[in-house]
């Protein structure tokens, strides 16, 4: 994965939807209380679906971004993307957003391409 220098350091160089996307979710978990942080909009065009998707499908990408913004990223059918704080990967709440009975609920009925 590409790199590029900041004035803190350095991130990863990742489409921007993709980036953006996370470093929200991560600031507005790190701002409350919450257990995570989650995205229920779809990517507004078909490349900013690929994007998100590449980031996500990824370990090395994924695991890039989790260690730069200190969370646990899962993942649901439909774009819907979530940052836990990363001593909740072993939870209840990371396990019940990561199975497949909600990966399933988040889908439309007619498990249609969302």
């Amino acid at each position: 994965m590409a790199w590029e220098r900041t004035q803190g350091g350095h991130r990863p160089r990742l489409p921007p939807c993709a980036y953006q996307l996370i470093a929200g979710l991560a600031d507005e978990l790190q701002g409350s209380e919450r257990e995570f942080a989650d995205n229920l909009t779809p990517p507004p065009s078909e490349a900013e679906r690929g994007q998100l998707l590449r980031a996500l499908a990824s370990d090395s990408i994924r695991g890039s971004l989790e260690r730069h913004f200190g969370v646990a990223l899962a993942f649901q059918n439909c774009h819907r993307v979530a940052a836990f704080r990363p001593n909740a990967k072993g939870g209840e709440t990371y396990a019940k957003f990561t199975s497949t009975r909600s990966q399933i609920l988040n889908q439309s009925p007619e498990f249609r391409d969302c």
